[in-house]
């Protein structure tokens, strides 16, 4: 969700400050909501996410080349940098045969089952597509769309899009798995990493 997220609150800080106080405030008011998220999230965490610095340290790097030409166009790039950048990242995690969407449910200590895990490389290189595609759509807002119609798109449009592709991708690899694969087999499967997870659980103290 970060990756999704970062950076958001600066972009509305900035879309309404903008409409209010024109171009230079709404800069200000970004930048200073970017670095408001890094401390704030230094503060509750006592650490501060990598995707976190590069979202909000892009929002400065770009905000202050709006400053300086009295243009918030390069602003308003940083949703646009960070989905082509991530399209990137799946694509070369397909190609090392390191699927990212894999290696970040592992890292999270999720199970996937193996009839998933196989089908992982196809959908990672497709939301890594869908990323590319919502990049040039990004570009195109930032260039030509008001902004509150890009602040929209930041927000509401990438998630709700997001999400109805997600919905998408779990039900063609479901309906893909039931035609390659038999019900009990995936029940199997499903069984043993549950039976995986309850072995690595710490069994409860006796109290009596």
């Amino acid at each position: 969700m970060a990756v999704f997220f970062a950076g958001l609150l600066p972009v509305i800080a900035f879309t309404v400050i903008e409409d209010q106080y024109g171009t230079i405030a709404g800069l200000i008011a970004g930048m200073a909501f970017g670095v408001g998220e890094v401390c704030f999230e230094l503060y509750k965490h006592r650490r501060v996410q990598k995707i976190t610095w590069i979202g909000n340290g892009l929002l400065l790097v770009l905000g202050g080349i709006s400053l300086i030409s009295s243009e918030g166009i390069w602003f308003k790039m940083q949703p646009a940098i960070m989905e082509a950048a991530f399209a990137v990242a799946l694509w070369v995690s397909v190609a090392i045969k390191k699927p990212l969407i894999v290696v970040l449910a592992e890292q999270q200590g999720q199970k996937l089952p193996e009839f998933m895990k196989s089908r992982m490389s196809g959908m990672t290189f497709r939301m890594g597509v869908f990323f590319a595609l919502h990049a040039v759509l990004a570009v195109w807002a930032a260039l030509h769309w008001s902004s509150n119609a890009w602040a929209l798109l930041k927000g509401v449009g990438l998630t709700v899009s997001l999400i109805v592709y997600m919905l998408a991708e779990i039900f063609y690899i479901r309906i893909h798995a039931m035609r390659s694969m038999s019900k009990e087999e995936i029940a199997e499967q499903i069984k043993k990493i549950q039976d995986e997870q309850n072995q690595k659980a710490p069994a409860p103290e006796n109290k009596s």
